[in-house]
């Protein structure tokens, strides 16, 4: 997930890990703010155990004025835009790899190869001895499908980005409704259905029980067994892949266009993003919101697994990438003036170390909230949520900012490099090196 600038043939010789002074610093920066958010959405929705719970115990601990604001918040600005984010740099990110290998002269296909297949790994040890919810391994499996259109045309890359965010969450929910009805009649789909959500019910129930055990086996073999059950995922996973893949390319074709890497000459067209994105991500996702509470509220009624609710959902993720977009076009422009970038260049060291933050935010999420550890995981309301994430996270801004004073990579992001160099990559920053981390000219 590293990005640098293009460089000369006549300055490259042979493939090897970007250097600081290479890095576009808005980009690293950008990273860590998306960084933030997937944090708090997988802390609130995932590992403090809301996912598992019953919607009665999840609405026990949201009665508070507080605890509602705090959600609907969340709900509305949080939940899927910075996850877009995430993946609109992986495809950006691409992009720059795929000019640097064309300035050289060489393929990016055996490099990138490789370091998907490192992510990969790296991504179901994540999964199976951390945490169920990893995201490396699908960004992974996707990335393959991102190399396909690297030679593609700008117009053909936004037509296939276009339609997998805004067909498919039409298509697949369509298709796993009422295929069934099609094949073994509306009676049986419904018993089918009904039966897969007892499953699921069940499952999660297990896994619950498994987390809040106060023996660390129990529990990561509960993650475990959660994280196998849910790995086919049939035509959801699909989707995910597919929603996933979208995001990717509208990053390809940004990074093309190098809408961030030279933000002055675009400020006109990411004021536009700006506008459009958050205009018609709030429509979208807050009459979602509105009419979700209007349900639960009992002002409006209609059956949660109907072609309504349906057709609601599937309009959530165009709200998403819209809203996501914004974020990314008003954090561009902000990052322009500096006092502004004084403040947001603060995040660019924990950007630089995104994979090693990613995995220790698992690593101490887990001991915080499942049994053997502190035991918080069912028992604590969304604010309560949101400010351990702000603590944590403060803590890995300061410990990026000290780490990369004396190194030049996170020490995941140097296993990455390493193994897919093939060797041992230099650790420690060059003697003389004394400039901030992540300082370079965006």
């Amino acid at each position: 997930m590293s990005e640098s600038r293009p460089l000369s043939a006549s300055t490259a010789s042979g493939a090897r890990p970007v250097e600081a002074s290479e890095r576009v610093v808005l980009l690293d920066a950008l990273r860590g703010f998306a960084l933030w958010g997937v944090f708090v959405s997988n802390s609130l929705m995932w590992l403090s155990g809301r996912a598992f719970m019953s919607p009665e115990a999840v609405s026990a601990l949201s009665v508070p004025l507080l605890e509602q604001v705090v959600g609907a918040v969340y709900q509305l600005f949080v939940t899927q835009k910075f996850v877009s984010i995430f993946s609109f740099l992986f495809g950006l990110g691409f992009s720059i790899q795929l000019a640097r290998a064309e300035a050289r002269g060489d393929s990016a296909v055996p490099l990138y190869s490789r370091r998907l297949l490192v992510l990969f790994g790296i991504g179901l040890a994540h999964a199976l001895l951390l945490w169920t919810g990893d995201i490396l391994h699908t960004y992974a499996m996707v990335g393959f499908l991102l190399m396909a259109f690297r030679a593609r045309a700008n117009r053909t890359v936004l037509f296939w980005a276009l339609g997998l965010v805004t067909v498919m969450p039409f298509l697949v929910p369509a298709v796993i409704r009422y295929t069934p009805v099609l094949l073994h009649g509306a009676e049986a789909a419904a018993e089918a259905a009904k039966a897969s959500r007892a499953k699921d019910l069940a499952l999660k129930a297990d896994t619950l029980v498994a987390l809040s055990s106060e023996s660390f086996w129990t529990a990561q073999a509960g993650n475990a067994r959660f994280f196998l059950e849910n790995m086919g995922g049939g035509f959801r996973r699909v989707l995910w892949m597919s929603l996933i893949l979208g995001r990717f390319l509208l990053g390809l074709l940004a990074g093309r266009l190098l809408l961030l890497q030279d933000v002055a000459r675009h400020r006109a067209l990411l004021r536009r993003i700006l506008a459009w994105g958050l205009g018609v991500g709030l429509v979208l996702n807050g009459s979602g919101l509105v009419l979700y509470r209007l349900r639960k509220a009992g002002v409006l009624e209609w059956d949660p697994q109907g072609p309504w609710m349906m057709l609601l959902n599937s309009l959530q993720e165009p709200g998403y990438i819209a809203m996501g977009a914004a974020y990314v076009a008003a954090f561009a422009l902000l990052f322009q003036r500096e006092r502004w970038r004084r403040w947001l260049g603060l995040l660019t060291p924990v950007g630089r170390m995104a994979l090693t933050n990613y995995l220790t935010q698992s690593a101490v999420s887990i001991w915080i909230y499942d049994g053997w550890g502190l035991g918080f995981i069912g028992k604590l309301p969304p604010s309560r949520i949101v400010v351990i994430c702000g603590l944590v996270f403060a803590a890995q801004v300061v410990f990026s900012h000290l780490w990369l004073s004396r190194f030049r990579f996170g020490p995941a992001e140097w296993l990455w490099r390493s193994l897919t160099y093939g060797k041992a990559q230099p650790m420690r920053r060059p003697a003389g090196d004394r400039d901030a981390p992540g300082v370079a000219a965006s």
